[in-house]
């Protein structure tokens, strides 16, 4: 399955938006428009706190399968803490995808206005940086997610802080993904054909091959495989609904490796960026044309448009 030809994305350096932020921001919604994806370079995030993140990725998922099950909250919709192997489904999709994960999300002081919307962090006895790593990965993932929006709102023809009040205190997640080794009769995919639900996914370590993009032009796989150290950065349907469909969420998956890399390991780090929950996802007019009628009418809370979606994909059992 790994045969399917390169997405022909382009690699954006984030550092050219201090000297030429228009020229960017064009280069980076034309990305969107025509992929709903993107590659970043020089995206801020330091080199060794990636590396360091990894180090504790890896350690937490060789934990014993007991004592990762003490951190699953039954109930909570897979918002904090521990994700069992084999748990989530992609939309429509018959079998469950091949994965167990982990979500940091953000840290609000006591009596915030979210907390009854926004769960408190699980943080794990084992192993010991864990918490301080990720508390300063999700403010890095933070920074560079304020930036690219910037840039989308830029080519909107918003102002360049338009996001920063619907983001602010955001619902955003920070996923720790393990993809364990795959045994040669294994049924389904580690990720299958899905879109993500927040507004835009900054994704860290796709340069292990596996993710593919579905082209809208011609109904093809594509596979995407970004320098070292470049970020993946891919449209979110809640900003394809707040766009109008201008901004394109690309259907995407994790293919199964080829067989001298079945018994690897696979790790990824998306940071999927939310608004705040009491934030209107209501149509922006200026993607209102005679070619382009409103798809979406009624306007809809990201806190209601992520239940909904957390029930299809079956993290929340109604």
């Amino acid at each position: 399955m790994l045969d399917t030809p390169a997405a022909q994305v382009p690699t954006l350096s984030l550092a050219t938006q201090d000297t030429d932020p228009d020229g960017f921001a064009a280069a980076f919604g034309e990305s969107f428009e025509r992929f709903g994806f993107a590659i970043v370079a020089d995206h801020g995030i330091p080199a060794d706190l990636i590396e360091r993140a990894w180090a504790e990725t890896k350690l937490l998922f060789d934990l014993p399968e007991d004592e990762k099950r003490g951190y699953h909250i039954a109930g909570g919709g897979g918002a904090r803490g521990y994700t069992p192997f084999k748990t989530e489904i992609a939309k429509d999709a018959k079998v469950v995808d091949l994965k167990e994960f982990w979500h940091v999300g953000r840290e609000l002081p006591e009596g915030h206005r979210y907390a009854d919307t926004m769960a408190p962090n699980v943080w794990p006895t084992r192993p010991e940086g864990f918490k301080p790593v990720f508390l300063e990965l999700f403010a890095a993932f933070d920074r560079a997610g304020d930036k690219l929006l910037s840039a989308i709102a830029r080519h909107l023809k918003l102002k360049p802080d338009w996001f920063d009040p619907a983001v602010k205190d955001g619902n955003s997640i920070l996923r720790l993904l393990h993809y364990p080794p795959i045994p040669a009769d294994a049924e389904g995919v580690r990720a299958g054909a899905h879109e993500d639900i927040n507004l835009i996914t900054l994704l860290l370590g796709a340069e292990e091959a596996g993710l593919e993009l579905l082209d809208r032009a011609n109904g093809r796989w594509l596979s995407i495989k970004p320098p070292e150290g470049a970020m993946v950065v891919n449209v979110g349907d809640m900003l394809q609904r707040l766009t109008n469909n201008v901004l394109p969420s690309t259907t995407h998956r994790v293919v199964n490796p080829p067989p001298e890399r079945r018994g690897h390991s696979r790790y990824s780090m998306p940071f999927f960026l939310h608004p705040a929950p009491d934030f209107l996802i209501e149509t922006l007019p200026g993607t209102i044309t005679p070619d382009n009628a409103n798809r979406y009418p009624t306007p809809i809370t990201a806190h209601d448009y992520l239940y909904e979606r957390l029930v299809e994909i079956g993290l929340i059992k109604k």
